[in-house]
């Protein structure tokens, strides 16, 4: 039998491996979230560099934000996330949820960089 760990590790790798299928010369958005904060990262595989990444541990949004474990936090590192890839020249992603449903936090997050301008 699997352990959580394994299992958890085997989803995250079925979702990315569908990502390459379709992910042609784009930098991936990478989800992460804890039971306290949410991150984001837009990583290029080709170079293996971190484009652009935000999180609700940053100074400037953990005054502004009730707590870095709701949507409304999510909304804001979705928000943050598009605007600093747009500052960096991405402005088309493919989303990698890694092993988290497309549902609550990882949905707002994702919405959120949609109305930022990020395409995916």
């Amino acid at each position: 039998m699997a352990s959580p760990k394994e299992t958890t590790q085997r989803r995250a790798q079925r979702v990315r491996r569908q990502l390459k299928k379709v992910s042609g010369d784009r930098p991936r958005l990478s989800v992460h979230r804890s039971s306290k904060h949410i991150y984001a990262q837009i990583i290029d595989d080709k170079s293996g560099h971190t484009v652009a990444a935000a999180s609700t541990l940053e100074k400037d949004l953990k005054g502004s934000l009730k707590t870095g474990a709701d949507t409304a936090a999510a909304a804001a590192i979705g928000k943050l996330i598009a605007e600093r890839a747009k500052k960096a020249g991405v402005d088309a992603v493919v989303f990698d949820r890694g092993a988290y449903i497309y549902h609550g936090r990882v949905k707002a997050l994702a919405e959120a960089a949609r109305e930022g301008g990020l395409n995916f």
